[in-house]
């Protein structure tokens, strides 16, 4: 989902940079809270509540909004909308939104819809033109809610984001992070260009099978297929960041990496690494990555997810947030830019 510049009148165009103030939420990947596109994301928009109300996009359950919210969120159908903001109800925790068509779920329409967090409605004001992910439950009875709330452009210009947050675009260049592996051994980003190098961001004690774990066990089935072709699998790697330097090891990201991988062998993590950065490190890579983070009081940590396929000069060639690619989708990427490149 990239973000950028939004037309008051509807449709979103591509833009530059995100921004978002306060603590970050848990929306962000494109992210919820006033994070306002037209380049701007506000963290303030969700605050710490958001965060914790980011189940879906984050590895932590929390507690429910109201009925609507009578199974685990891992069991929503999860939508996504864009749409401009008619009205806001305090009392009923209700934003009413005139949005897009949802694929594959209804067509475009004006409508009220209850907030996960219905907190964040004071940041909302008539004419923001959001992103947002609807979440349906199984129970036929209960109502929608939305969730992860992104401001892509202000009706109302009231505050000035600190941090800027970037969705990664095509052709953007990558900054030469660095990490240390699973061998304890220090890498870095630049060291992978003449590769088509796949990122993405996880952390070991990940408790949501739908987030990590589902991550990882997708990059195990890519490390598979690009393995069957061995022309393409000589000019690739697959990255797993860790954003848990506090608790993910060199040795404990092996042990968690050699699960997927199938072995422990001397050279099994030849092609797939498992890093993590030092904390400031990790800052900019979250960032630039648009990464959202945060943990709780029991050191659960709420996020967003981020996948990046860099290609061989080292510049962004396609973003993939959330949860809902494929290993099917992204091998096919992989050899499209290599069959480009050759």
């Amino acid at each position: 989902m990239r973000v950028a510049e939004a037309s008051l009148t509807g449709g979103l165009h591509s833009g530059a940079s995100t921004h978002m103030v306060g603590t970050p939420p848990l929306l962000l990947p494109g992210s919820s809270a006033k994070r306002l596109y037209t380049g701007v994301v506000n963290w303030r928009l969700l605050g710490f509540s958001l965060l914790a109300a980011v189940l879906l996009v984050g590895c932590h359950s929390g507690s429910t909004a109201g009925s609507e919210q009578s199974s685990s969120s891992a069991n929503y159908k999860v939508y996504k909308l864009r749409g401009k903001v008619v009205a806001t109800d305090a009392a009923k925790g209700e934003a009413t939104l005139n949005h897009e068509a949802i694929p594959g779920f209804m067509d475009a329409m004006t409508m009220p819809y209850k907030l996960k967090d219905p907190s964040i409605l004071s940041e909302l004001h008539p004419g923001d033109v959001i992103t947002a992910d609807v979440l349906v439950s199984p129970d036929p009875n209960a109502g929608y809610l939305v969730d992860h709330i992104v401001v892509v452009a202000q009706g109302r210009a009231d505050y000035k984001p600190a941090i800027s947050y970037h969705v990664p675009a095509p052709g953007d260049a990558t900054p030469d992070f660095k990490l240390r592996n699973q061998d304890g051994r220090p890498i870095h980003l630049g060291q992978f260009k003449g590769n088509a190098l796949l990122v993405t961001f996880i952390y070991t004690r990940c408790p949501s099978p739908e987030f990590c774990p589902r991550v990882t066990r997708n990059f195990a089935e890519i490390e598979k297929e690009l393995a069957a072709n061995p022309a393409v699998y000589a000019k690739t790697h697959l990255l797993c960041v860790s954003f848990d330097p506090e608790h993910d090891t060199p040795d404990r990201l092996r042990a968690y990496g050699a699960t997927y991988i199938g072995s422990d062998a001397k050279n099994a993590f030849a092609h797939w690494d498992f890093a993590v950065p030092e904390k400031p490190v990790l800052l900019e890579m979250a960032k630039f990555f648009d990464l959202g983070m945060t943990s709780d009081a029991e050191g659960t940590i709420t996020h967003t997810l981020s996948t990046t396929l860099i290609g061989l000069d080292g510049k962004v060639v396609r973003f993939y947030p959330g949860n809902e690619w494929t290993a099917e989708q992204i091998v096919a990427d992989v050899k499209q830019l290599e069959g480009n490149a050759s």
